[in-house]
Order: structure tokens, then C-alpha cells, then sequence
């Protein structure tokens, strides 16, 4: 896209969390696309990546030759519009930076990979860490791996549910048991992701305090995430 506007347009990558524009906008996961300073496309366009995903992000679902089409047409009218000096224009087509977060913990109701029964109640008391995770994410093992550290050193004060998306359940099942961590493991159906706010990117964590209210989302794996997740679980359980 860039190569057809011959020279006029940069295109320009910024770390998540790195990232001064995306904090002054308070867009809290990624991806986001900006244009100048005006926000064209949030993490809720793209939508939630599972089978059957079926939610309205504009995007959404990101792996068809029409939502590629319709974020490139609209991509190019906001480049188009801002080359012209038409900022307004573009204003007033720029996205919404709302925020999808959730406020509690959601009513869980699932059977975890053991045929186990996992519900909130079980939960209750205790800190909940709830990660977002897919057997083709590299990060993610280093994440679980680390939070299967954590859930050591806090014993039964914390729970760790896994909970993957986009994943073949055999994977799913070779993956834990090659970790062979102290981590409660599900499968995320699209109806599940939801509930959580939609996941539009994994590794992306969840932290509740021992009421159910959420304490803190981290999206990625920054660099900064494992000292940022144990300062808020330490707070936690003040």
C-alpha cells in the first residue's frame, strides 16, 4: 500500500506498549492502525480470530478476501484524504478508541482439559490470572511458563487458568503436557473469548482480585509484562 502512493507515505511500526500515540489515544491492544495522529483502525475492527467468530468487528473475520478489501479501501481513502489536507475529512471517519474491558470476572461454566468441571465459583477467594493463549504463539509458551513459576511460589492463593484460542485440541493437549504446569487448561470457544471483552491478539492476561473485579489486562508480551503482572498480584493479595 505504501509503494503506491510513490514516496508520500512512510509506514512506521511501533512496539506494542511502546508506543506514545496509542497511549495518548488509550488503545490498550493491538493491532491499531494510525495515520498521522488520527485513529483509523482499533484491535475490536479486526475482530476476535476463532472459528465461528461471527462478532462485528469491521474486519472481522480478518481472514477473508472481503474484510482485506474493505480495511485496504478504507485504509487508502484516509491516506488519500490527509495527503489532500483534508484532516477533517479523515476525523470524521477516524475509529472509536472505546475500550472493551470487562469489569469482573465472567460466569464460567466449562469442563477444563483434565473433564474436570471450571466455574467461578471454584475461584472464588483467591487471585485469578486468566491467560489468552494459542499453540502457535511463541511468546505465549515463555508467558505460561512464567505463570506456571508464579503459581508456585503463591500456592493455592492464586489460581492460573490457560485458556486457548485457534488451536487444535490434540495440540492443545501435547502442548500442556510437555509444560506440565500447575495451570487449570481449557479450550476458548468464540462465545467464551467474548465474554472476556473479545480477544483480538494472544498472549493477552487477565487479572482479578479475590472479589471477581478485574485488577488489571496486559496484552502482548512486552518486555515489561512479568515485572508489571507480579506487582499487580503482589497488590492483590496485600
Amino acid at each position: 500500500m505504501v509503494q503506491q502512493f510513490n514516496g508520500s507515505v512512510r509506514f512506521v511500526v511501533e512496539n506494542y506498549g511502546q508506543s506514545k500515540l496509542a497511549q495518548r489515544f488509550g488503545v490498550k491492544r493491538y493491532p491499531a492502525i494510525f495515520v498521522d495522529d488520527i485513529l483509523v483502525a482499533t484491535p475490536n475492527d479486526f475482530g476476535f480470530f476463532g472459528k465461528g467468530e461471527g462478532n462485528s468487528g469491521r474486519y472481522a473475520p480478518l481472514r477473508s478476501a472481503a474484510s482485506h478489501e474493505r480495511f485496504r479501501s478504507d485504509l487508502t481513502r484516509m491516506l488519500q484524504l490527509v495527503l489532500a489536507g483534508k484532516t477533517d475529512d479523515a476525523r470524521a471517519r477516524a475509529a472509536s478508541a472505546t475500550s472493551n474491558e470487562i469489569a469482573a470476572l465472567p460466569q464460567l461454566s466449562i469442563t477444563d482439559l483434565d473433564g474436570k468441571p471450571l466455574t467461578r465459583a471454584q475461584l472464588a477467594g483467591r487471585a485469578v490470572i486468566v491467560e489468552f493463549w494459542a499453540t502457535w504463539c511463541p511468546p505465549c509458551r515463555g508467558t505460561l511458563e512464567w505463570l506456571g513459576t508464579l503459581k508456585k511460589r503463591y500456592g493455592d492463593r492464586v489460581a492460573v487458568v490457560g485458556l486457548a484460542v485457534e488451536s487444535p485440541e490434540a495440540d492443545v493437549r501435547k502442548l500442556t503436557r510437555e509444560l506440565a504446569l500447575p495451570v487449570r487448561w481449557g479450550l476458548a470457544t468464540p462465545e467464551l473469548a467474548r465474554s472476556f471483552g473479545d480477544i483480538s491478539a494472544v498472549p493477552t492476561l487477565f487479572l482479578f482480585d479475590k472479589t471477581g473485579k478485574t485488577a488489571g489486562v496486559f496484552y502482548g508480551a512486552p518486555p515489561t509484562l512479568h515485572a508489571a503482572v507480579e506487582t499487580k498480584v503482589a497488590a492483590v493479595l496485600r
